[in-house]
């Protein structure tokens, strides 16, 4: 995670995002700290990135890249204001060790907001910030088969608005976002989908953390929360309204550091967050 110390919504890159709608500093300050401290609470271990001026997105570490173990694949972003992300996204995991490969220039893929593994695959979003073209790179950089979804939802811009990877036969999913052939493939790779309706994926249900079996969630209707605790999950709604403002909800605000690709049934987050 990286402290909102410089967030603001300082330019406007999504439909969520307007200038002369003004941050509250202090308050999003809270709300992020009682992210953290709740993500702590469910047994996350959470190392910091430090906050840089004039980057304000940095905040949103999911958008960093991708982890495969101790590999890191940096994003290549759409606009150029959440380009000067990366070197300091580079130099975070290269100081810890993890060997860095970065997609070919030309390449968009914007990280974990845009792929997230599931059912032994990696499931990959595209149209609005990342193309199709880059999941034949990502599978012959992580050596795991992509399965490709089309955004259609210029709101629900990210793969990480839509779909949140429970275990391994359950996962929330917002397919009135998808494309039609992107709701068979999702159909086909999740056993027990929690189908949002387009008021719970619009407020970012599906935008949560999973830390074991405790969902952490930006707001969590009162039917999103039934089926979870049937499922036997506890559910913990952490308000992020201020990180909205820039199209973000509380996975958008963490970067799973614990994920290893490959032939297992799912790379789950179980301890660690960063």
């Amino acid at each position: 995670m990286c402290p909102p110390n410089f967030f603001g919504v300082l330019y406007e890159i999504n439909p969520w995002m307007h200038r002369a709608v003004a941050v509250d500093g202090e308050l999003a300050r809270e709300q992020w700290e009682h992210l953290r401290q709740t993500l702590e609470a469910a047994g996350a271990t959470v190392e910091m990135q430090p906050p840089v001026a004039g980057v304000p997105d940095l905040v949103f570490t999911a958008n960093a890249g991708l982890v495969d173990g101790r590999t890191f694949v940096p994003s290549r972003f759409t606009h150029p204001q959440r380009r000067l992300e990366t070197v300091h996204d580079i130099s975070w995991f290269a100081a810890r060790g993890y060997t860095v490969v970065p997609l070919p220039e030309g390449t968009r893929h914007e990280g974990a907001g845009d792929a997230l593994p599931f059912g032994g695959v990696l499931v990959s979003g595209y149209r609005w910030r990342s193309d199709a073209a880059s999941h034949a790179l990502l599978s012959s950089v992580t050596g795991v088969a992509v399965r490709s979804v089309e955004l259609v939802d210029e709101r629900l811009y990210h793969l990480d608005l839509t779909f949140c990877p429970l275990d391994a036969r359950r996962a929330i999913v917002a397919p009135s976002a998808w494309d039609r052939y992107g709701c068979r493939v999702m159909e086909s790779l999740v056993p027990e989908p929690l189908v949002l309706d387009d008021h719970e994926a619009l407020v970012f249900c599906a935008n949560s953390v999973v830390v074991g079996t405790t969902v952490v969630m930006p707001t969590c209707p009162p039917r999103v929360g039934a089926q979870l605790e049937r499922w036997g999950f506890d559910v913990v709604v952490c308000p992020v309204g201020e990180f909205v403002k820039a199209g973000g909800g509380c996975r958008c605000l963490t970067l799973a550091l614990d994920v290893v690709l490959g032939p297992s049934p799912i790379a789950v987050q179980r301890d660690a967050v960063g």
